[in-house]
């Protein structure tokens, strides 16, 4: 069954791993449709790894075993292009924009990215190397702003947790995460998210030993029904119309 970074075949004979290093915001949509690839493919386990995608293309260039990598952005997946370790290129299957995650009822009363520069708001970010943290810098450009978070996260999973757990008034997260959080957070939509739209790039790994799969899995990634799923789990089309 697919799961974390965890999954064995078994015995049995004909049993396959495919290896998915995959950008922390894909885990709910990925894990879903990992689960139905498995489904149509009896005998193959799909193992995710789910990470920020720094710190998976460093893992790669590092040479860690992998079949397909999915990255919150091209510039992580350029990295893994530059050292020559996919098979082919690589193809842009979704799209995700940045929200504030707040507490339930928003008890900070927090309504605009300006709302964040508030005296005492307690404020997580994604470091600026992982693509949340690239697009959080974006967005403040965008808007003139300079915020001074209490931490800076190495992925953006991290700091959904640091507003879930309460240790933090706001984050500025993927609006996948917020859906994700299914109503442990509140999202707000903020003006200047569209000035960091993050392209998602998917490819096949040149070392792969499974790499007949690995074009399946992706296959299954850009198909109806996996657009399907990361739609409902808050992504957007690779090229929305604005």
């Amino acid at each position: 069954m697919a799961a974390g970074t965890t999954g064995c075949s078994g015995d049995e004979p004909d049993a396959k791993v495919l290896r998915v290093y995959a950008a922390a915001s894909l885990k709910q949509a990925f894990t879903e449709i990992g689960a139905t690839f498995e489904e149509k493919n009896p005998g193959v386990t799909v193992e995710f790894n789910f990470a920020g995608s720094s710190d998976l293309a460093t893992q790669l260039k590092q040479g860690a075993p992998a079949d397909v990598f999915a990255s919150a952005d091209p510039a992580n997946m350029k990295k893994v292009a530059d050292d020559g370790l996919l098979a082919g290129g690589s193809t842009v299957f979704a799209s995700n924009i940045l929200q504030i995650a707040v507490p339930p009822k928003n008890p900070r009363k927090i309504n605009s990215l300006a709302d964040l520069t508030g005296s005492g708001i307690k404020v997580v970010v994604c470091a600026p190397q992982v693509p949340c943290g690239s697009a959080t810098q974006k967005v403040l450009r965008a808007a003139s702003l300079t915020l001074k978070p209490v931490s800076e996260e190495s992925s953006v999973t991290d700091v959904l947790n640091k507003v879930v757990t309460g240790e933090a008034d706001a984050g500025l997260v993927y609006h996948s995460d917020v859906r994700g959080a299914a109503g442990k957070v509140e999202g707000i939509d903020f003006e200047q998210s569209r000035a960091a739209r993050n392209k998602y790039p998917i490819a096949v790994l040149r070392a792969s030993e499974q790499s007949d799969l690995a074009k399946a899995f992706i296959g299954a990634v850009a198909a109806p029904k996996g657009q399907s799923v990361l739609g409902h789990a808050g992504f957007q089309q690779a090229f929305p119309v604005e």
